[in-house]
């Protein structure tokens, strides 16, 4: 989208040079102007998605991907692929849920491979003209999902081997761990305290730095133990709940709650005995909303340049009415318990660079503002009519509103991550068995499903059940 603004100021004595400076700023301006979409436009997804109509919100996305005006643009197929793979799972295809979330994997890697130029890039234009590459805690639970949908289709080799592209020693999560051992909060105060060095005053609005904990998933541990005594590998499956054990104890921002359960009770099955084992999603997870954060810059030479406007994204929570989920196995009842809050592991993440993003906002809007401070100036050093000197002021006022204008947070992300993972269990003997799940808002039953299930002995029974309101 190109727009093009011309405010010519009167060419007498040497006004013509900066009215022809201004005219180009302004044309600069506008090479690059975002378009994000805007949350409106997901209203038939999500109004599927709260109807736990998953397949109306695959049929949704799929629609608008094939009309003239399609949600997810070419920019944003990481989010396509996520969104489109995860609504899939979410409607038991799980082989087409395999298929986009593994190309929203590959699109990840490869947006890595292109990371340093398209950043350096976006010190000059908006981050929404770049492709968007994805978040961690994305490239993190695209894995869990996927090693489900193997599961589901009865290849616990094939879930193991996604589970491990998590847990293995050289894997995501200890990439990540290494990623972020040095993102702590004096990183970001230093960055502050330059900035105020040079006239800079933190909004108080902004969200604040904190140390990175979150290094490991027990959700993802938790799924890797339950395969691997499927497979018979104990030993395996030891170390994982022991790993499981530890994620609890380094992550207290994360893992405020008891260890479930349900997870002592998986490790040992009576004799004779089969154990059933029951995974829960809830909610929605946090989503990207544009903030907009006034500040100051003092030290450009035209007053109507000091009150620069910032654009950032910030994460807003979707919070769920579910806040209990009731499992009924013939006369047995039972709760499930929180095992990981999905939405805490992606505003702790997300929040552990979003000085980094508000770093490249800055500088963005200063370069902008300084070019046109520049054009400004000169029309009035080299002029001393007094309507060439109003003509550059209101000229920097035009061109300040017009550049506030192409700015716009970068809000793209996956939008339907469930916001919480619960587990349970129960040991009983191998036999068909109706489950019923009850969801619960207070002491009202919101929500209800049934599965039958067979349970068999020395092998993973393992229903996944998911609510999103």
């Amino acid at each position: 989208m190109v727009k093009n603004y011309y405010i010519m100021v009167k060419k007498e004595n040497n006004g013509g040079f900066a009215g022809r400076w201004i005219a180009l700023t302004l044309c600069l301006g506008f090479l690059c102007v975002s378009c994000a979409t805007k949350p409106e436009a997901y209203k038939d997804i999500d109004n599927a998605v709260n109807k736990s109509d998953f397949e109306a919100g695959v049929e949704a996305i799929v629609k608008s991907q094939e009309s003239g005006k399609p949600i997810y643009n070419a920019r944003n197929a990481i989010s396509l692929y996520l969104d489109k793979g995860l609504l899939e799972h979410y409607a038991g295809k799980n082989r087409d849920s395999s298929g986009s979330l593994q190309e929203a994997e590959r699109l990840i890697e490869e947006a890595f491979t292109k990371s340093v130029t398209a950043d350096i890039a976006s010190y000059i234009a908006n981050d929404n003209t770049k492709e968007y590459p994805g978040e961690d805690f994305e490239d993190i639970y695209l894995n869990v999902f996927n090693a489900l949908n193997y599961y589901n289709n009865g290849d616990i080799d094939g879930a193991l081997v996604e589970i491990r592209k998590l847990t293995m020693s050289s894997g995501k999560l200890n990439m990540l761990e290494r990623k972020y051992e040095d993102a702590d909060s004096k990183t970001s105060s230093g960055a502050m305290i330059e900035l105020r060095n040079i006239g800079f005053t933190s909004s108080p609005d902004l969200p604040k730095a904190k140390p990175v904990e979150f290094s490991d998933s027990a959700l993802a541990r938790y799924l890797s133990a339950l395969f691997y005594l499927a497979e018979g590998k104990p030993d395996d499956a030891r170390i994982e709940f022991e790993q499981l054990e530890a994620a609890y104890n380094s992550s207290k921002n994360i893992y405020g709650n008891p260890i479930p359960k349900a997870v002592a009770e998986a490790r040992a099955v009576p004799a004779g005995k089969a154990r059933l084992n029951i995974i829960g999603f809830t909610g929605l997870s946090p989503i990207k909303e544009e903030g907009v954060f006034n500040q100051i810059f003092p030290f450009f030479q035209n007053e109507v340049l000091w009150y620069p406007e910032f654009k950032l994204p910030v994460l807003v929570e979707r919070p769920s009415r579910i806040d209990r989920i009731e499992v009924a196995v013939g006369h047995e009842k039972f709760n499930l318990e929180l095992l990981e809050d999905m939405g805490a592991v992606i505003e702790e993440t997300y929040n552990a660079r979003f000085s980094r993003t508000f770093m490249k906002t800055y500088i963005r809007t200063l370069l902008k503002y300084a070019a046109v401070d520049i054009a400004a100036t000169e029309a009035r050093r080299r002029s001393e009519d007094p309507l060439v000197t109003l003509a550059a002021v209101a000229s920097a006022f035009a061109v300040k509103k017009a550049f506030d204008a192409t700015e716009s947070a970068d809000i793209r992300m996956s939008r339907y991550l469930p916001d919480k993972a619960y587990v349970g269990g129960i040991n009983l003997d191998p036999g068909n068995y109706n489950v019923i799940v009850h969801y619960y808002a207070g002491n009202s039953v919101i929500a209800k499903e049934e599965h039958n299930v067979n349970i068999r002995a020395n092998t993973l029974n393992l229903v996944e059940v998911v609510n999103l309101r």
